[in-house]
């Protein structure tokens, strides 16, 4: 009977520190399953509650979000960016519950500047890079591109028609202007001014104290959400200004030559949450947007 031999090696025998890295990879791999076992029971709940946006589907919510990062945090490490601004949002599906939401409202407005990068994945229309919305007024303003409808941009449910091109997939870097007075309005992309008009929404203020949501369209404050308007792709630099931002600053912003902060919402980290299986990751928008 032929003697059976030893399993061949290839150098010594596992160090204590890597049987201890094993073995904590398992334990990660195990808490992931149980913590990926909990989302989709909440998945579940969060399917079974009403669909009035009651505390107990805040709730849910909320959990479900924290498993999600802590998911995330087992899968990458802990998530922390520098600057605190070198991140960007994907919302990697069409749906009417991923989202991410800016925790800071805005104050009384009389003109504002609204610019990000955004990356749209979408077929048709981009859907929704954000919403604005009060208790009085869902649409107090919104960004939205439905369907076959070309891109708009509302305040107080009043429309202007923006000729921006973003459905080629690829990042761009994009800005909205206002003034109550007059309403007059401009519409950037990639530092260029692709639009202009008056007459929208004239003389009327923002109003404070509402929800900002990117990703989604708000038929009521914080919520009723439409897949079909819903954005799908990747958003990061969203800041707000209030007031017109002069061209030769958004063609800065655009091109990467100016570095300005928004001074009513800067974009950072711990100021914006994101929810039902939307991510964070780390991007460097003047970096990665431009070659894109």
């Amino acid at each position: 009977m032929q003697q059976e031999l030893p399993a061949r090696t290839n150098g010594s025998a596992p160090t204590a520190p890597a049987l201890a890295r094993d073995a904590l990879h398992t334990k990660m791999e195990q808490l992931e399953e149980q913590l990926l076992s909990k989302i989709l029971t909440l998945q579940k709940e969060r399917q079974a509650a009403s669909t009035d946006h009651s505390q107990q589907q805040h709730n849910i919510e909320k959990e479900l979000n924290s498993l999600q990062n802590r998911v995330t945090e087992l899968e990458h490490g802990p998530l922390g960016y520098s600057p605190p601004d070198a991140f960007k949002v994907t919302i990697p599906v069409q749906n009417n519950y991923m989202y991410a939401r800016v925790k800071k409202s805005l104050p009384e407005l009389y003109a504002f500047t609204i610019c990000m990068w955004l990356k749209s994945k979408a077929l048709a229309g981009i859907g929704t890079p954000f919403s604005y919305s009060v208790p009085s007024q869902a649409n107090e303003i919104v960004l939205l591109e439905w369907g076959s409808n070309p891109l708009e941009l509302l305040i107080n449910d009043k429309v202007a028609q923006l000729p921006l091109s973003l459905k080629d997939k690829a990042w761009h870097h994009v800005c909205v202007a206002w003034t109550t007075r007059d309403g007059k309005w401009s519409a950037y992309q990639d530092g260029e001014q692709r639009g202009a008009g008056e007459n929208l929404a004239s003389w009327h203020s923002i109003r404070p104290q509402g929800i900002l949501i990117l990703g989604q369209e708000q038929d009521t404050l914080g919520g009723r959400f439409d897949a079909t308007q819903a954005f799908v792709g990747e958003l990061a630099q969203f800041g707000v200004w209030d007031h017109m931002l002069a061209p030769a600053e958004i063609l800065g912003l655009a091109n990467c030559t100016s570095h300005l902060q928004g001074n009513v919402i800067q974009w950072d980290d711990q100021a914006v949450e994101v929810f039902g299986g939307a991510s964070k990751a780390s991007f460097a928008a003047c970096e990665e947007g431009r070659k894109a």
